[in-house]
């Protein structure tokens, strides 16, 4: 059975930092794309990050250019987004996700871990 699960959401002071971490087992992800995403309280879901298997190609959304990078460590099977500078629009869960279907869309999930950033 498949499953991802992150860890590391917590409550922060704006400025402050935090590192999820995105554990997959279940089958090796090391060969497909991984993303963050988040979804803040009355809000749609939005990609936040993502990585090609080796980390040569990222992607980033516009809000988190500068502060956040992903990263990935294949032999653990786990994805990393480190958070700096965080602002309190930065407050979300938010969801690590992997696409195995080459053009598709992401197709596993985990459950999301919150992230709460105080002005």
């Amino acid at each position: 059975q498949v499953q991802l699960v992150e860890s590391g959401g917590g409550l922060v002071q704006a400025g402050g930092s935090l590192r999820l971490s995105c554990e997959g087992s279940g089958r090796t992800f090391s060969t497909f794309r991984w993303g963050w995403f988040r979804q803040a309280p009355g809000k749609e879901r939005e990609f936040v990050a993502s990585t090609n298997w080796n980390g040569g190609s990222t992607s980033y959304a516009d809000s988190v250019k500068g502060r956040f990078t992903i990263s990935r460590d294949n032999a653990k099977n786990t994805v990393y987004l480190q958070m700096n500078s965080l602002k309190p629009e930065d407050t979300a869960i938010y969801y690590c996700a992997v696409r195995t279907v080459l053009g598709g869309s992401f197709n596993y999930w985990g459950q999301g871990t919150q992230v709460t950033v105080s002005s």
